[in-house]
């Protein structure tokens, strides 16, 4: 008769590594969605690139390295915040769906309507920030010889990518670990015990705000790239306009991942979207 070596601490952690990969396979789910419309949406921008002379690959190969840059960038910040967030306090429906079997509707529900007129009210003071602080021309966040069609065909990138990528990116990952970074400084600092949770139950909300904003400004940083495509070059004026533009956007819905759920920033950011597309269809089709 066979007797199994199986100890119930072996049991244990076989469990919580399988728990730890649902946790982590949810999340970098949602998010890989947006990486898909990424890879889609910029795919005629990756066939001009690999025409280029300078570029020895094919498009093919550029949008397979998007994807694989991209997953791992995501991977690290999903990892990141399943450690950091719920030690500060942040937290994911799904997550919670997931880990504990808790439904998502019912709190969910309950965070729609803030998080989708947050939203639109921050895309609408970005756009207004925009027409008057922006370097000239104003753009609304689309190109001069922009169509209906083009615009239509940016939703998925908009919602998706942004939506929820970004949120993953952003939120998630890095303002977790801004947050549990500086809870950590400042016990350190007061001379707290290694154990986090035994002096300070909580982060302080000026610690939260602090990550609020960081996270809202690297938000912004983030966005440069894009931004020295539109523009032409980086001058002064236009990282000043990018990275305060986009932190508008950030601070709301780092306000959101705080204060409700990650879902809720998605929501939010998402719904941000909306006007821009919106105003981006006026604009071209008047």
């Amino acid at each position: 008769m066979s007797v199994s070596t199986d100890t119930p601490y072996e049991d244990d952690r076989t469990d919580r590594s399988a728990s730890t990969a649902r946790r982590f396979g949810a999340l970098f789910g949602l998010g890989f969605l947006g990486i898909l419309a990424l890879v889609v949406t910029s795919a005629p921008e990756l066939a001009d690139l690999a025409e280029s002379p300078d570029v020895p690959v094919s498009a093919t190969v550029l949008a397979i390295a998007t994807v694989v840059q991209s997953s791992i960038l995501l991977a690290v910040a999903v990892l990141v915040g399943l450690y950091t967030a719920p030690k500060v306090g942040f937290r994911s429906h799904v997550l919670e769906r997931v880990t504990t079997g808790e439904p998502i509707g019912p709190e969910l529900r309950t965070e729609v309507k803030p998080a989708v007129g947050l939203g639109l009210v921050a895309g609408l003071v970005i756009v207004l920030a925009e027409f008057v602080l922006a370097p000239s021309p104003p753009t609304v966040g689309e190109t001069a010889d922009a169509t209906a069609v083009t615009v239509l065909s940016s939703v998925p990138l908009r919602f998706l990518y942004g939506g929820i990528t970004e949120e993953l990116l952003l939120r998630w990952g890095f303002m977790s670990l801004v947050a549990f970074g500086l809870w950590w400084a400042v016990g350190r600092v007061r001379g707290a015990d290694a154990n986090l949770n035994s002096a300070r139950s909580t982060p302080s909300s000026t610690l939260l705000w602090t990550a609020v904003f960081v996270s809202a400004i690297a938000f912004g940083i983030g966005h440069l790239p894009a931004a020295a495509t539109l523009y032409g070059e980086l001058t002064a004026d236009v990282v000043a306009w990018i990275v305060l533009g986009n932190a508008i956007g950030g601070i709301a819905f780092g306000w959101l991942f705080w204060r409700y759920s990650l879902e809720a920033a998605m929501i939010a950011h998402a719904s941000s979207h909306v006007v821009f597309v919106v105003l981006s269809l006026v604009i071209v089709m008047v």
